[in-house]
């Protein structure tokens, strides 16, 4: 049943950040614009959550007519390092949103004042727990920066905009329990600029019906998870699917991974905020995970995610470090230097626990190419870890429309046997891509638990015949495609073609006689 309040709410969310668009479009192209939004979305956020903190803690004392936003700085100073011990940060009442945001329209200094602001949230964090979860947070909303406008006074100009747009938008009661309405609003920008952010939009933004398949291809059978990772997470939207799907408290340890790239790195930490996911709960590390994994010391994972860069180049046995590296060395050998996909394989496999399941998103062409991929997959297939490979329809990440696979690891299989389901037919097509429905996802996770034999769909097949066709790990391979053809009856057909040639025939002595009949 659909919640009509909530679409209501929800549609009215994304008018907003629409008109939003509209009228700082042409100063500010699509990718700038949605980091500024999100810096502003967050900054009206934490200073919302922050001000419902301290309220709440002063109305339990007794004291009903206070508002934190009020306060007089000189006062809130007193309780800044008890409630950067708590909240993991701390704002002054003159530097939260809606103060700012108040006195906005007649400040001239506003881009001044606002980078104040980030840089002092920043740092009221420094020297605690949270100091990492902060740290450079704000680096992509630069307020000074000639995008926003040639003079203060034009930056200015966007930046009251940009305020009085983010305090808009209608984010619901936190007592309501409509928080994820900032969630919300962060998907939705996202995917608004996902298609062009630059780069292929599938490194940043994954699809949030393959995010809900692949997680909950992970969590089946399970009401609760130890933590959760993602290898390669990009903005998050992998791993905060666990805590809709399991709700985050049932992500006991909270919230794991890493990326690569500087700025989706950011965009990932604000997005655990935006969730309500809070600081103690998640550990997102910045660098190269096949090369310098950040959380050795936290693994095994139970639920393991990923939609990992496509056939991305890696050091591979350039560095002759990583052959001895754990996590690769039981294969014998390296992915290829042009194509790392199974380095994440592997790497996901390493440190995925006993009892976890890991659902990765995978190049086709990783599933059948030979050499050191062929050694890899065997490796994988001899030992037993490959639990399921599903096809999926092609179009269904942004700036890409190949037709990708997942590959569905787990380290306590019983049946010495490997799952293949074709859900290339599973989705419906909307303007220019294709979507997964709830039936669609429904569909699959049923093949994926009966792990039956399905004509056309599913096949389980004995690793020994795997090992015979060369490891090839392609369902093509296994399910066979149904003839949807037009069955022809050739005895028909040919009688047909015979009955046209005699009535050529007959016509064409038609014609012959009535030109006979003209030359006379």
């Amino acid at each position: 049943m659909i919640d009509n309040k909530k679409e209501q709410e929800r549609d009215e969310l994304h008018r907003t950040i629409w008109n939003m668009a509209n009228d700082l479009r042409g100063s500010v192209d699509g990718w700038d614009f949605k980091q500024y939004v999100l810096g502003m979305l967050f900054y009206r956020y934490i200073s919302e959550n922050f001000v419902k903190f301290v309220n709440a803690g002063e109305l339990e004392a007794g004291n009903k007519d206070f508002d934190y936003a009020k306060l007089e700085d000189k006062v809130a100073e007193e309780a800044r390092e008890d409630l950067v011990q708590s909240k993991g940060y701390f704002i002054l009442p003159s530097q939260l949103f809606c103060n700012v945001k108040e006195k906005a329209p007649n400040n001239e200094n506003l881009n001044e004042m606002l980078e104040s602001v980030f840089r002092n949230i920043e740092g009221s964090a420094q020297g605690h727990d949270s100091e990492d979860d902060f740290k450079g947070l704000f680096d992509d909303i630069d307020v000074n920066s000639n995008k926003l406008g040639g003079t203060v006074a034009k930056r200015n100009e966007k930046l009251v905009k940009l305020l009085n747009g983010v305090a808009d938008m209608k984010l619901g009661d936190y007592q309501d329990n409509t928080i994820d309405a900032f969630g919300d609003a962060y998907e939705f920008l996202m995917g608004m600029y996902a298609s062009n952010a630059g780069k292929s939009g599938g490194e940043y933004y994954t699809p949030q019906e393959v995010s809900e398949l692949l997680t909950r291809i992970t969590v089946l059978g399970k009401k609760e998870v130890n933590k959760v990772y993602d290898p390669a997470c990009g903005s998050g939207s992998l791993l905060l699917k666990f805590a809709k799907v399991l709700g985050k408290e049932n992500v006991r340890q909270g919230f794991f991974g890493q990326e690569i790239n500087i700025t989706t790195y950011n965009l990932c930490r604000i997005n655990m905020f935006l969730h309500d996911i809070g600081y103690e709960k998640f550990s997102i590390g910045h660098g190269d995970t096949l090369t310098e994994p950040l959380h050795w010391d936290d693994e095994p994972f139970e639920a393991i995610v990923s939609n990992p860069p496509y056939s991305i180049k890696w050091e591979g046995d350039d560095n002759p470090i990583l052959i001895n590296d754990e996590r690769f060395s039981p294969a014998g050998v390296l992915a290829p230097k042009s194509k790392a996909d199974l380095a994440f394989i592997m790497h996901s496999l390493s440190w995925l626990a006993t009892n976890g399941t890991a659902a990765i998103v995978c190049f086709p062409g990783v599933m059948y190419r030979g050499g050191a991929e062929q050694k890899i997959r065997k490796y994988l297939i001899d030992n037993n870890y490959v639990e399921c490979v599903i096809q999926l329809p092609d179009n269904l990440f942004f700036g890409t429309s190949i037709a990708t696979c997942i590959m569905v690891l787990k380290k306590n299989k019983v049946e010495n046997s490997t799952l293949f389901i074709d859900a290339s037919k599973e989705c419906v097509k909307i303007t220019n891509n294709n979507k997964l429905t709830e039936e669609n996802i429904q569909n699959i996770l049923m093949a994926y638990e009966k792990r039956n034999n399905k004509q056309y769909y599913a096949a389980v097949v004995e690793n020994d015949k795997i090992a015979e066709n060369s490891y090839n790990l392609s369902v093509s391979s296994y399910v066979e495609q149904e003839d949807t053809r037009e069955k022809i009856d050739i005895v028909k057909l040919n009688a047909e073609i015979k009955e046209i040639v005699a009535r050529e025939e007959k016509l064409r002595a038609e014609i012959d006689k009535i030109i006979a009949e003209i030359e006379v």
